[in-house]
């Protein structure tokens, strides 16, 4: 009993610590932040803090790991599904399940997605999306949704406008405060990704 209560108390103090983080950055973005700042919103002291992380660089590099770890994972599970859906129909408007399951998550993260992935953020956050992005799309790995060999064009462009394209819709819809359902968001995403822009403007049929 004595180490389930432990575990609950460091869990409840690192979330503690992650909204702290979070409405600071909102505030006076991530540059300006301080640990004090930090254990003096969480309503800790600077011993607690440190008992989890060497300083606020590991507190967000930790933080953004865990969620870079959950959309692995997600991506994995859904890996199947995918490939399914895109040799049934390539073209196919229906939102696939991975995407409404990946903007579910993003949904009920919003809160750091929205802090970190906006002007007062960690900018290198994007940077490591557009990597992962790059691994789980194009990556020369066994799970790639696209093997390089088919390219018809040069990889890395592909991924950093796609990369680009995918993160510019998601801060979008964190910074309108989600107005949009998850399986909404997953059908705006499908129909510019599978038939790009032009036909989501409504300028090609």
């Amino acid at each position: 009993m004595r180490n389930i209560n432990l575990d609950l108390r460091v869990i409840r103090t690192k979330e503690s610590i992650r909204h702290a983080l979070v409405e600071l950055i909102n505030e006076k973005g991530f540059k300006a932040i301080t640990v004090k700042d930090i254990t003096t919103r969480a309503n800790i002291n600077r011993g607690t803090f440190y008992a989890h992380y060497q300083d606020k660089f590991d507190l967000m590099t930790k933080c953004e790991e865990e969620i870079m770890f959950d959309m692995s994972k997600l991506t994995k599970q859904s890996y199947p599904s995918v490939i399914a859906a895109l040799e049934t129909d390539p073209q196919t408007l229906i939102p696939f399940s991975f995407t409404v399951t990946l903007f579910e998550y993003l949904e009920i993260n919003s809160g750091f997605m929205k802090a970190v992935l906006g002007p007062k953020g960690d900018l290198t956050f994007q940077t490591r999306l557009k990597d992962f992005m790059w691994e789980t799309l194009y990556g020369n790995n066994p799970n790639a949704f696209v093997k390089e060999e088919n390219l018809l064009v040069p990889g890395q462009y592909l991924a950093s406008y796609m990369g680009a394209a995918i993160i510019g819709i998601i801060q979008r819809w964190l910074e309108d405060g989600t107005k949009e359902s998850p399986q909404e968001m997953a059908r705006i995403l499908t129909t510019i990704t599978v038939h790009g822009p032009y036909f989501a403007a409504g300028l090609k049929k």
